[in-house]
């Protein structure tokens, strides 16, 4: 036990209480970091992921669909890449209906989504809130119910779709997330099952074909119950993803007016709102 002077203190110096209160943020800091896996060299950071992010690496570009398809409505997806929106000029373009990233993993929400989604619904469009899934960071169920406390909810207003599941290339590392094809279906059962019960919706699932038999081995078992939304920047939406014998939207392009990610709704307008209606 220390021995105090007279006309001293057993309170640490200053300068040792500096020392120690850098000493516990870097374990603060330290532990945060163990909490998410390494980021590599060259590798983006952790939030800045998108849908779509790694479709032209991946898959390449094969032009785009012949426009003016009445049987199809346009639509938009958006990020914090894209900022304030200009949705009165999306809206006067054709575009009816748009996704905005709400979240990612546990630990990111987009810091534009207020105006995104709200700006969509005030122009007139059918919007919904999207997920970028990290399936290497946290299971399936503790990011459906993050995903719904910020943003990923859905009510019957005729104007709200139901949140979409944005499974796709790991822009951090392994494509697959360094899962197994079995534990990547087990992963997105979970989050669809968990959104299910907080919302009472079946999400939608946006992927890729390639990604899907890559990282599921084509797994067909969705295809009954949750949309599909297919990534493919082409003329033609090409082959669907096991289980699925159509599409429900297709994104078909990363570089259109305004916004760069365009997208197909598979139906004419009735059938974006039957959607929002579920």
């Amino acid at each position: 036990m220390p021995v105090r002077r007279p006309g001293t203190s057993l309170l640490p110096l200053p300068h040792t209480r500096a020392r120690l209160a850098l000493a516990a943020v870097a374990a603060l800091l330290a532990a945060l970091s163990l909490a998410l896996p390494a980021r590599a060299a060259g590798t983006p950071a952790r939030g800045s992921a998108y849908m779509g992010m790694g479709v032209l690496a991946h898959d390449g570009q094969a032009g785009t669909p012949v426009p003016g398809d009445a049987t199809q409505t346009e639509g938009v997806d958006v990020s914090s890449h894209q900022g304030n929106v200009a949705w009165s000029t999306l809206w006067g373009s054709g575009v009816k209906w748009a996704y905005v990233k709400a979240t990612e993993g546990t630990y990111y929400t987009n810091p534009y989504f207020a105006q995104q989604y709200n700006g969509s619904y005030n122009v007139g469009m059918i919007r919904g809130a999207y997920h970028f899934a990290t399936p290497d960071t946290t299971s399936g169920a503790t990011q459906a119910n993050y995903f719904v406390d910020h943003g990923g909810g859905w009510s019957r207003d005729g104007k709200t779709l139901p949140g979409a599941l944005d499974i796709e290339w790991n822009p951090y590392g392994a494509s697959c997330y360094g899962k197994s094809q079995s534990a990547m279906v087990t992963w997105i059962r979970d989050f669809l099952n968990q959104y299910r019960a907080r919302t009472g919706r079946d999400a939608v699932i946006y992927t890729a074909t390639s990604w899907w038999k890559e990282c599921t081995g084509n797994y067909s078992g969705f295809g009954s119950t949750n949309p599909l939304w297919v990534a493919r920047y082409a003329s033609s939406v090409g082959e669907l993803p096991a289980g699925w014998s159509y599409y429900t939207m297709w994104q078909y392009t990363s570089s259109g007016p305004t916004v760069g990610d365009h997208d197909k709704f598979n139906g004419a307008y009735d059938r974006v709102q039957a959607l929002a209606l579920g």
